[in-house]
């Protein structure tokens, strides 16, 4: 039978990544932005320890990662001006309902951005730590 090995607490860490999330939401500070949308893509990874996961088999001892789908998916529906307002509360609702998450990245782009130019995305990054 497979016999774990006694490992410092570091290696017993993950990271779970969702990438790609695309949704279609309304932020911005211009007027229009708010009326016409844009496309979004968010890439999020959180940071927890898997290794009770990776033994029981058993998703109610890891980080869901249809929870935090939902997680983004519902603050992006909440119009914000800025990107880092939207960020900011994704990456505080998933510290409070997730408690497993130690450390939770987020990187939110708008895509064809209104900015008088031809290009592709803005972004930004943020991260938290519990």
């Amino acid at each position: 039978m497979y016999k774990s090995l006694n490992l410092p607490k570091l290696l017993e860490m993950g990271i779970i990544k969702i990438k790609n999330i695309r949704i279609y939401a309304y932020h911005g500070c211009l007027d229009e932005e708010g009326k016409i949308g844009s496309d979004y893509r968010i890439d999020l990874s959180v940071h927890a320890n898997l290794k009770n996961s990776a033994k029981t088999d058993d998703l109610n001892d890891t980080v869901d990662y249809v929870h935090l789908n939902k997680i983004v998916k519902e603050e992006m529906a909440i119009r914000a001006k800025l990107l880092e307002t939207v960020a900011n509360k994704i990456l505080d609702r998933t510290l409070l309902e997730i408690p497993l998450v130690s450390k939770v990245s987020i990187k939110v782009s708008k895509l064809n951005p209104p900015i008088g130019g031809n290009v592709e995305m803005v972004s930004i990054v943020m991260d938290r730590k519990r």
